[in-house]
């Protein structure tokens, strides 16, 4: 499909690019990272251009739904906040983006809840029992986990809903239903307590050989058939991993350490989330990966505390870029050759900017378009002393 029209396109804040097709997107999302570059005059050696996204549909792995009402005291809706309205949640149950088994689970627990009269959790007055639906999915395993999170002021029909959550005719197999208990006031996710009531609390996914267990709460990356050419493409561009040690900084759960370490020396990763860290720990473990290592911290931090010294590097920040005291830090380790994975041009050029600054040129970039019909761009550059 070329030409997607969603019937949520006129309340969904996601897809800004409806009903353009989507060659023209790819196009318009490498002219706009170009001209980012030459905004800031980054000089690139070697342009290799941009990567289509290998599923234009149905790609993303992950889903985090709000229970709310569209409108003030109606119907109970399941879905995602209306663009401009926050206090406004529409249910979104014929999203493109997602396995259609997503929808399908997602207007079930909606149309449970209805019927058990469950009441949606107000922010405001901090009364009422749901909260949060989140679906994952193992793209390369066809597993599902399903995670209800509610406040503790009533009982759930755990029997009921996991009972006819099993019988619903999905393609996947649902490996995991959770059942998340949080009290906390702030409008987020927190996890003060968790029941397994079905299977087990983490789904399967391979990516690049290895095997990962995911579990609930842990980051992992949306587009898995995407995020493969891209870090194969990112470890690509180091010219020979033998005898080195390799610094994987912002590594989350580890996939980039892990698969440097099939390679090099010794792989370390540091990451600012915990959770993330005993993730990539246990996976490591699971692939029989003795070579690299995972620290929990920030990297400002960390960098001070390490005795080793790097051969390479690889960089996976956040939207928000790498802090400027601790991408000086980096940069003066004076190492050859640093990778960076950017998920917002926007500060990957600031960040470049600042790389030349201290001799480093931009010798390798591609970009890559990991999220059809959003905004969003990913790029990878090699920048070389």
């Amino acid at each position: 499909m070329n030409n997607i029209v969603c019937k949520h396109k006129d309340d969904c804040g996601g897809c800004l690019y409806q009903g353009i097709p989507y060659f023209k997107q790819v196009e318009m999302k490498e002219k706009e990272v170009l001209r980012l570059l030459d905004e800031k005059k980054i000089l690139v050696g070697e342009y290799l251009g941009i990567v289509p996204s290998p599923r234009e549909l149905a790609y993303r792995n992950k889903m985090e739904y709000t229970f709310g009402d569209e409108v003030k005291d109606g119907e109970m809706t399941l879905g995602m906040h209306k663009r401009g309205r926050f206090m406004s949640v529409f249910t979104t149950d014929e999203c493109q983006l997602v396995d259609p088994d997503f929808n399908i689970i997602q207007r079930f627990t909606l149309d449970f809840c209805i019927e058990k009269g469950y009441q949606k959790y107000h922010w405001k007055s901090h009364e009422g029992f749901l909260r949060n639906l989140i679906l994952r999915k193992g793209e390369h395993t066809n597993q599902l986990l399903v995670n209800l999170v509610t406040t503790t002021k009533r009982e759930l029909d755990e029997e009921a809903y996991v009972s006819q959550l099993l019988s619903l005719p999905l393609k996947n197999t649902i490996v995991g239903i959770l059942h998340t208990k949080n009290d906390n006031l702030a409008d987020a996710v927190h996890c003060e307590s968790l029941k397994v009531l079905y299977g087990k609390d983490y789904y399967e996914e391979k990516l690049m050989g290895l095997h990962f267990e995911v579990s609930a709460f842990s980051f992992f990356q949306t587009n898995i058939m995407a995020i493969e050419t891209l870090y194969q493409d990112a470890l690509s561009m180091i010219s020979d991993f033998s005898g080195k040690t390799v610094f994987d900084l912002y590594s989350g759960t580890g996939t980039i350490t892990q698969t440097a370490a099939l390679k090099a020396e010794r792989a370390i990763g540091v990451e600012l989330v915990e959770d993330a860290v005993s993730s990539a720990k246990r996976n490591a473990a699971l692939n029989g990966l003795t070579n690299c290592e995972f620290v929990a911290g920030d990297v400002l931090k960390v960098l001070d505390e390490l005795k080793e010294k790097p051969d390479v590097i690889v960089l996976d920040p956040p939207r928000s870029g790498i802090h400027p005291k601790a991408l000086q830090k980096i940069l003066n380790y004076g190492v050859k050759e640093i990778v960076y994975v950017s998920c917002n041009p926007k500060t990957l050029v600031e960040n470049l900017a600042s790389a030349m600054l201290f001799g480093y040129q931009t010798q390798k970039l591609r970009i890559y378009d990991n999220f059809p019909y959003t905004k969003h761009t990913e790029c990878v550059c090699l920048i070389a002393k």
